[in-house]
């Protein structure tokens, strides 16, 4: 997969979102119950590489607003908060309709 399209980005995006905040919800949940030092060793570092990935992903896009990219920097829900503001974006109207 080629990174060059518009909408293998968006998609890369999409799966860095997600990652991030099922990440997010396992930590809270170890943290709520039994609170294993294995998985946090082990989800805390991918929570945090999907974060950055989430950022990084939004700056590169060529259709990136300002708010698009300073929203991306809100952890746990900044990638789906850029997803929902990029619906129009991801999925133009086409004209005339």
């Amino acid at each position: 997969m080629t990174v060059d399209s518009p909408m293998s980005s968006w998609r890369l995006l999409r799966i860095a979102a997600g990652v991030e905040l099922l990440s997010l919800a396992v930590l809270l949940v170890n943290l709520a119950t039994v609170h294993w030092s294995a998985v946090s060793s082990l989800i805390g570092p991918a929570h945090g590489c999907a974060y950055l990935f989430v950022i990084v992903l939004t700056a590169r896009l060529s259709r990136a607003t300002t708010r698009m990219r300073l929203t991306a920097l809100i952890p746990a829900i900044g990638g789906l908060l850029v997803l929902r503001n990029g619906r129009g974006q991801m999925f133009p109207k086409p004209n005339g309709g």
